[in-house]
């Protein structure tokens, strides 16, 4: 059967040359037919001239270059879109996923997997800010969620055909990868495996762009945001209810006129707070709905390579 791997790419030129020098003989020993779709996610470095350089050298190789920077999600959808094997495996393309886990995935695959996931065992090549903040984030969203994500998981996964279809049945722009691979369901089993460090450069994500996606994918899965809001609204308005009691009874009771104008402040400002935060919660599910309505396209392809045979 064949396996198809997809490899997205952004300014990584420094790692292609030694990535390709590892993967691809442990694809030779492990399948006799396999493809390599390699997206290019609009790199500003010479990321693309390296691919059409291993190119010339790999038949297997298959290049899709963007025509901006649309993001790793949208890489992967573009990758899962085009192809071809029974089999697919995503892994990313800085040399944290080591090749060499590939064959341990396709034998759990054959014991009836259809997802088999990389776990990252060891994050000791990682800041302690993401490594106390990434179980973390996977705590909350297993909870908060329809459907429950591993620990650690990582896109380093191999899947099955029919898992792969049902990826690429699903309509929605606004894509959190590691929720959709859950809510696809099917058999799914884990490895385990220790991230290496960085050959070179740097990673692309930032602490503040870790966030973002983690509250995307938060909002993108489940309604509980939306949920707290309304209990604090009613809470804070219970608490409205018995502090009105409680002035009323003060001025009958004991004939005590509350001035107050330090708790009016108070009260308002904190008010006006809540508002905005819940105003901004209630906008990002709106802001959705919005970039689902306007059915733009995910990515838009500059240049395909390696494809001639199939259009």
């Amino acid at each position: 059967m064949k396996l198809s791997v997809i490899l997205p790419i952004y300014n990584e030129n420094a790692t292609l040359a030694p990535l390709f020098a590892r993967l691809v003989p442990v694809l030779e020993q492990v399948v006799s037919d396999w493809e390599i779709i390699a997206i290019d996610d609009g790199s500003q470095d010479a990321s693309m001239k390296t691919l059409q350089a291993l190119r010339r050298q790999l038949p297997q190789l298959r290049v899709i270059k963007f025509s901006r920077n649309f993001g790793k999600e949208a890489a992967l959808a573009a990758g899962l879109q085009a192809a071809m094997g029974a089999r697919v495996l995503i892994m990313d393309s800085d040399l944290q996923h080591p090749p060499e886990l590939i064959l341990e995935m396709m034998e759990v695959q054959c014991q009836g997997a259809d997802v088999v996931y990389g776990v990252r065992g060891s994050r000791q090549t990682e800041s302690w800010v993401r490594r106390l903040c990434g179980p973390l984030f996977y705590r909350v969203f297993s909870r908060a969620a329809e459907v429950p994500i591993p620990i650690n998981g990582s896109d380093f996964r191999l899947l099955s055909r029919r898992c792969v279809d049902a990826l690429n049945a699903l309509p929605e722009r606004v894509r959190f990868m590691k929720g959709l691979y859950a809510w696809v369901g099917y058999r799914q089993k884990a490895v385990y495996y220790d991230v290496e460090a960085r050959r070179s450069g740097s990673s692309k994500w930032s602490l503040l762009r870790l966030f973002g996606y983690a509250w995307s994918g938060i909002v993108s899965f489940s309604v509980i945001p939306l949920r707290v809001w309304s209990l604090i609204g009613s809470g804070i308005a219970g608490l409205s209810v018995l502090y009105a009691v409680w002035i009323t009874l003060e001025t009958l009771l004991f004939g005590r006129d509350l001035p107050g104008y330090a708790t009016l402040a108070v009260a308002i400002f904190f008010l006006g707070g809540l508002q905005l935060i819940s105003i901004g919660v209630l906008g990002e599910y709106i802001a959705r709905i919005f970039a689902e309505t306007k059915q733009r396209p995910l990515f838009v392809i500059e240049e395909r390579h390696g494809f001639e045979d199939l259009d």
